[in-house]
């Protein structure tokens, strides 16, 4: 087999062929070091059996056989003390019995046959043949027992059985100090020796499962310690090591030791928890798949930093942007949209190449080239939407929203505040990229940035022109453009340095970004299916136009109508036929619901589903006997985005707007309007669709969160207590303070 250098990034680690997997002792043995951990044992031999039966040729070193063998030793002394007991002192003295200091050579004899029989066990669930190799570091050193031992192992690959290899423990002698070989690893332990295995066999992957998360810059647990994404050979200096694991005779140093060795040798390593209840179950599936899980070992450092390094250096400055004077915030968006006219010809002339980009590619629908393509009068219009946003943030960020008199010389004030580290992730819409930008710098957040790779050119130039604008007033990193090869998925796990992700694009998207952020809050929706009904009183005029604008102005869009809701009495009218007309004059394509179906002798196709968002020239049209039955109708297939009604009934329309629940609710107007900028917001960060926080098209408010803030003069609360000499007064007071220099009773 081939072998080439190690792999360059966690993405390529998906084309590893030949891996081996290390389990240390903490991960095999349970907490008390006596027996195995069976479930988390478990989980592992699915995940190699199912890598295995993938096509991958799959080895496993393990710990575990001393544990093993102490658990049957400890029952079988046991056992006989109590009979010996039983017979010869009765039954009071059970109690005294005390066990004696097991050595671990003879607890490994025991427990090497009881080991193997339990892997076996286990990947014949599996329909996977297991074979068990025993070493020692002779093996490796005597070059006659190394090509054996190499033969032994290629022929068992070949014949797809999993290798359990482990260190001879019943008669391998103590490590010596020093033993190292030049250019050799001597086997100390078991990481050293998947580490040499790895090498010998030219493994594409060997991953080292232990009782950390990876490699850390300091001991795990200290205040500072942080968690190392990618470690280069040229980093051991700057890692401080602490104490090894609760068991085995290895520890972090022996892992990093091996780690280098075997990347040395063109095996790329990756050190991960194998213990963490919450990941065990996919732990070694995720690193195969390029995941970002543990400390991935690189020999090639990236051009650029890390996104954590980013997602630092934006919190830092994002807490001086919301120090900043209002005006100064709105200076800069000012700026930014000066900027846009100013190098308009240098963006479109980035845009180009974005364009010709995606056209040559050939498989660019003809709706995302019109999100990635700007125009002369796009950029006006981002322009105009900036300056918007700009007047709003000179009252955002320290608005006083209450203010209370709790009792005398104690007054309390709820103020709004940014949120922290935005995550936009936005695909080809390069305008998205200036729009959130300024919205991050009216309300003081930092931000993130992860655009579509269709836009790669054109964003660059827009995040340029937004670090200059901030640069104004030193806050140039408080906006990150990430342009590493990040996966989304693994943007969404740094949930300790992320406060908000808002995904902007397809419901794909979204729905992915939902699943994969486990501890982030995400704002938007997954879907956009938003209904027009058309009432029974409705103006022929008006419905006309607001059906062809819901549906067919921007298909691909969010707000766009997907169902149209028809009262039963137009079925059979001219207005029906005018609707149907104009949407085939539009070549809007029609699919019929149940009921609508059941009335027409030739009708449409009938839908698939009533819960379906198109994003294209397609809706469906279904029946509804009145009013009521819309709204039933709509909470039962809608997403909670948008709703329309069209009626020349104002009471109808009313009873409309007040039972139906969805983020925003129309009468007699396009589905179109739910947009940030015709809201007059200036821009949107997306639309949400959920209960809490922001609802509906979200601009600089729905950025913004509170804080409490108490001015007191020496109160506690003892004060207030049945021995204290304070009451409460809880006395609402103007929300605007009092000017400069003027006091304010107390």
């Amino acid at each position: 087999m081939a072998h080439v250098s190690s792999f360059a990034h966690r993405r390529e680690l998906r084309r590893a062929k030949r891996i081996v997997v290390k389990l240390g002792s903490a991960v095999v043995t349970r907490g008390d070091e006596c027996g195995l951990a069976l479930g988390r044992l478990a989980s592992i031999v699915e995940q190699v059996a199912m890598l295995q039966n993938q096509g991958r040729e799959m080895m496993i070193v393990t710990s575990g056989a001393v544990a093993f063998g102490k658990q049957r030793l400890r029952h079988e002394i046991l056992l006989s003390q109590s009979v010996r007991q039983a017979l010869h002192s009765g039954h009071n003295q059970l109690k005294d019995m005390s066990l004696p200091v097991l050595e671990a050579r003879a607890c490994a004899a025991a427990g090497q046959s009881g080991l193997m029989a339990l892997y076996e066990a286990m990947f014949t669930q599996y329909t996977t043949c297991t074979a068990q190799v025993l070493v020692t570091n002779l093996d490796f050193h005597d070059d006659q027992k190394r090509r054996n031992l190499n033969s032994t192992l290629q022929e068992l690959l070949r014949m797809n059985i999993v290798p359990i290899i482990n260190t001879n423990d019943a008669v391998v002698p103590p490590p010596e100090p020093n033993s190292d070989l030049q250019g050799v690893i001597s086997i100390k332990d078991n990481d050293s020796l998947a580490a040499r295995l790895a090498v010998e066999m030219k493994a594409d992957l060997l991953i080292a499962l232990s009782d950390v998360e990876g490699l850390y810059n300091s001991p795990p647990g200290t205040d500072d310690a942080k968690l190392i994404d990618i470690f280069y050979p040229g980093d051991q200096e700057s890692i401080i090591y602490g104490t090894k694991s609760r068991v085995g005779i290895g520890g972090m140093e022996a892992k990093v030791k091996a780690a280098l060795w075997a990347l040395q040798g063109g095996t790329s390593v990756v050190i991960a928890n194998g213990t963490h209840p919450k990941v065990t179950g996919h732990v070694i599936t995720d690193i195969v798949e390029g995941k970002k899980v543990g400390t991935f070992f690189s020999e090639i450092q990236p051009a650029g930093p890390t996104v954590e390094h980013q997602t630092e250096v934006a919190r830092t400055s994002g807490r001086t942007l919301a120090s900043l004077q209002p005006h100064q915030r709105s200076e800069i968006i000012c700026r930014l949209a000066e900027l846009l006219i100013e190098k308009s010809e240098e963006i479109l002339t980035a845009n180009k190449m974005d364009m010709d980009l995606a056209v040559n590619a050939g498989h660019s629908p003809p709706a995302m080239l019109k999100r990635l393509s700007l125009s002369p009068a796009k950029l006006t219009d981002l322009a105009v939407g900036l300056r918007q946003i700009a007047v709003a943030a000179r009252d955002s960020v320290g608005r006083v929203l209450r203010r209370t008199r709790v009792a005398h010389n104690l007054k309390l004030e709820q103020v709004t505040v940014p949120i922290g580290v935005l995550l936009v992730i936005f695909e080809a819409r390069p305008d998205c990229l200036p729009q959130v930008s300024a919205l991050a710098v009216a309300s003081g957040n930092a931000l993130l940035l992860k655009g579509g790779k269709e836009a790669a050119n054109t964003n660059q130039i827009l995040h340029q022109l937004t670090q200059q604008a901030l640069s104004m007033h030193g806050v140039g990193e408080a906006v990150q453009l990430v342009s590493t090869r990040e996966d989304v998925e693994d943007l969404c796990r740094l949930d300790k340095m992320i406060d908000l992700i808002v995904p902007r694009g397809s419901s794909q998207l979204v729905r992915s970004i939902q699943r994969a952020a486990k501890g982030i809050p995400v704002l938007g929706h997954s879907e956009g299916i938003c209904h027009v009904y058309v009432d029974g009183e409705a103006s022929v005029e008006k419905v006309i136009r607001i059906v062809r604008d819901s549906k067919c102005d921007y298909p691909a869009a969010c707000n766009a109508m997907e169902s149209l809701l028809i009262h039963r009495d137009i079925l059979r009218t001219p207005l029906f036929d005018q609707i149907v007309d104009m949407l085939r004059t539009e070549r809007v394509k029609i699919h019929a619901g149940p009921r609508l179906a059941s009335y027409l002798t030739f009708s449409p196709s009938e839908a698939k589903s009533l819960r379906t968002e198109y994003g294209d020239l397609e809706c469906c049209i279904e029946v509804v006997d009145s009013m009521p039955e819309a709204v039933d109708h709509i909470h039962k297939y809608g997403s909670s985005h948008t709703d329309v009604i069209i009626t020349e009934n104002e009471d109808t329309a009313e009873q409309f707007l007040q039972l139906l629940d969805s983020a925003c609710v129309f009468w007699n107007a396009s589905s179109r309007f739910a947009d940030g900028y015709r809201f007059g917001l200036g821009a949107e960060v997306g639309v949400s669709t959920a209960r809490i926080h922001a609802r509906g098209p979200v601009g600089l408010e729905g950025l913004l969160t509170t804080k409490w803030l108490l001015r007191g003069d020496g109160h506690t609360a003892a004060d207030f207590s049945e021995q204290g000499s304070m009451e409460y007064l809880h006395e609402k007071l103007p929300v605007a303070r009092p000017p400069a220099g003027q006091r304010e009773s107390n």
